[in-house]
């Protein structure tokens, strides 16, 4: 998507969807002190000392990869958090979980891309590491990476809406009242209603 490549659309994007992870991992944190939450290969033994947001901002500067991928990598995470309910995305597991699905977003949408052990390097784990989180996270899917360009069109216009918004005086912000509050993560679309008629959102 050409729209894409504009420098002045990406930053803005990662910033709102950085602050949109920010404040679910923070209600799953909350959460999980009255509903049980399974441990996974993506939960760190501790909160991880960088922000959600410089580690996405990170993860743009050094992937090289294609503007999209990062809206593939928003649905992927999505699909692995409808699929997976017992592995909310918290401050634990955030940081795993966003440099896994990026990759994965890169390999599948891009006709060249780094490998596993570059992106070791850029999310500061092992190679090994790498591969195992890979693995778990595309039976977290399912195997299912295909996007449809109607998906696709659908979480990229709610990320730029939103994004839009945020710059936005706060109480134009208050007034669009469109959003739900499950928290379950982020934004739940029925992929196989095409009219999207059964929107949640989650933040």
């Amino acid at each position: 998507m050409a729209e894409l490549e504009n420098p002045n659309v990406m930053p803005n994007l990662i910033t709102f969807l950085s602050s949109l992870l920010q404040k679910v991992a923070e209600s799953n944190d909350v959460n999980r002190r009255f509903k049980a939450q399974k441990v996974s290969v993506f939960h760190g033994l501790s909160r991880p000392t960088i922000s959600i947001q410089n580690y996405l901002y990170r993860i743009y500067k050094y992937a090289n990869c294609s503007p999209c991928c990062f809206i593939v990598a928003y649905v992927y995470l999505d699909r692995f958090a409808q699929r997976q309910p017992s592995l909310p995305i918290n401050s634990f597991n955030v940081h795993r979980l966003l440099i896994t699905s990026v990759m994965v977003a890169a390999k599948f949408m891009d006709d060249m891309y780094y490998n596993n052990a570059y992106y070791a390097k850029v999310g500061g784990i092992s190679t090994t590491e790498m591969n195992f989180l890979e693995v778990d996270f595309l039976f977290g899917l399912g195997f299912q990476l295909n996007i449809t360009p109607n998906t696709f069109n659908t979480y990229y216009s709610y990320l730029k809406r939103e994004t839009m918004l945020q710059q936005c005086p706060p109480s134009i912000v208050e007034s669009s009242l469109s959003l739900g509050r499950s928290l379950n993560l982020h934004l739940c679309f029925n992929e196989e209603d095409s009219t999207h008629q059964n929107q949640q959102l989650a933040v």
